[in-house]
């Protein structure tokens, strides 16, 4: 298996490395980025996308803020540091691990006893984050595995693999420790319209792990399912608030056709994904710009003057997911969120 690395703190510089993901497949590219506003760039045209590395790139991109910053005063330091954060916050405002990352690296950085203290605590908090996303990805992955039949066809949407984490995957991390278990396992890509990330990313992901998969329109899998095709959906999840999971625009469809032909619907997510404070009414679902719809290559597909939404996400309610899966236990909805955290905040 490939333990790619999606992006990653370059100590030598004190830079952010990344790949960048809206080239896939067709070029490989990593970029070094050195400034919030490139790093707030890759965030909004999703360069770095998918709600764990989200909470990385939050994570790095505040240590980025502390090298920056002068560090002749504190309170201007941590006023600069501050600044920057909240620029990165506002890029994505569903994905709650980009806040999480951003909140708990400044948290961090408060016993700090002056700038250069807290510039290092801001560092090491950073990498840390990211190590323990990898070892979160790979205890997902092997508690999934084990609800997976011997053989199997899995139906995934959108991509939650080893680029939307820091490295192995959430979704696709089941299915990586699935494989490396011994289990024969296909994968259906549903393409994920309109920016097509399980086409060009999952798909790209799996054919370099030499797992099988097929990639179908997002229509078509519907009718998979009536035909017996399909044995379980794998997503990830970008925010699950006690009564709904909000994953890519689509998740939803998906759920209702697996609940009505009994097909189990998993989500692979960390606890850094769970929301205790709000409730599916309270999140902002974003909205994304027309073109991505009406606009593919050179030509335009929708004429001027018709209006077009552009939803980013959509939420799933909880009773149509058969299990959470997380890096400690798989949890079987009903959930009671704020009590769960609460409990791994004490222990």
């Amino acid at each position: 298996m490939n333990e790619t690395a999606t992006l990653w703190w370059d100590t030598r510089n004190q830079s952010i490395h990344y790949i960048e993901q809206t080239l896939l497949p067709n070029e490989y590219a990593i970029i070094e980025c050195r400034s919030i506003e490139r790093l707030a760039t890759a965030i909004r045209r999703l360069e770095i996308r998918g709600a764990p590395a989200l909470g990385v790139a939050g994570a790095y991109g505040v240590a980025l803020a502390a090298v920056l910053a002068d560090k002749n005063d504190m309170p201007s330091f941590m006023a600069s540091v501050q600044r920057d954060a909240g620029i990165l916050r506002s890029t994505r405002p569903t994905a709650i691990n980009l806040a999480w990352g951003i909140d708990r690296v400044i948290a961090s950085m408060q016993p700090a006893q002056g700038c250069r203290d807290a510039c290092s605590r801001a560092v090491a908090e950073a990498l840390e984050i990211a190590r323990e996303d990898t070892a979160c990805c790979h205890a997902i992955g092997k508690n999934g595995a084990a609800l997976l039949p011997d053989t199997c066809t899995i139906l995934t949407h959108c991509n939650a693999g080893a680029l939307a984490c820091s490295s192995w995957g959430t979704a696709l991390g089941v299915i990586r420790s699935a494989v490396e278990n011994g289990k024969n396992v296909k994968v259906i890509s549903c393409e994920t319209r309109p920016l097509l990330q399980g086409a060009r990313l999952t798909t790209w992901e799996l054919v370099r792990d030499g797992i099988d998969v097929t990639t179908i329109t997002d229509s078509t899998a519907a009718y998979l399912m009536q035909k017996g095709a399909i044995d379980a959906v794998v997503v990830g999840a970008d925010r699950i608030t006690r009564d709904a999971v909000f994953n890519k625009i689509g998740t939803y469809m998906h759920a209702v056709c697996a609940h009505h032909h009994k097909i189990p619907f998993y989500v692979a997510a960390p606890y850094s994904t769970f929301d205790a404070k709000n409730s599916a009414s309270d999140v902002i679902v974003e909205e994304r710009n027309r073109d991505e719809v009406t606009v593919m290559g050179s030509r335009t597909y929708v004429p001027e003057g018709a209006h077009v939404k552009n939803y980013a996400f959509d939420a799933t309610p909880m009773e149509l997911v058969t299990a959470i899966i997380t890096e400690t236990e798989v949890l079987r909805p009903p959930v009671d969120i704020p009590k769960l955290l609460s409990h791994r905040s004490t222990t």
